[in-house]
């Protein structure tokens, strides 16, 4: 019985872990995305930067760095390049790693 809690243990961690890094990095760059006529760029550099770090943590370096790519390009007077980055990081970030869903076992 020991085995089956520290394996539920472990499933639930990896579980929390994702939705710590993962879920949050992709709503708030959707937030950030569908609210940038409200923000300042200096907001929208912030949370870009924030978003990049995440993913960083989490391992994933392709999104992070698109991520960084697009905080720069906030200053920039080219919005479309931002929104392009933007999008591909939101992609990226979505293609990520996502805990395998268990299937539930029968129990007798």
């Amino acid at each position: 019985m020991e085995i089956s809690r520290k394996n539920l243990r472990d499933e639930v961690l990896e579980r929390v872990k994702y939705v710590k890094t993962c879920v949050m990095a992709r709503e708030l760059c959707l937030l950030v995305r569908t609210n940038r006529a409200v923000l300042e760029p200096k907001d929208v550099q912030e949370i870009c930067q924030y978003i990049s770090n995440l993913c960083k943590d989490e391992g994933c370096s392709e999104p992070s760095e698109i991520c960084t790519k697009a905080a720069k390009a906030v200053g920039t007077a080219n919005e479309g390049k931002y929104l392009e980055l933007c999008a591909q990081s939101c992609v990226k970030c979505g293609e990520a790693k996502r805990p395998i869903p268990k299937k539930d076992a029968y129990v007798a």
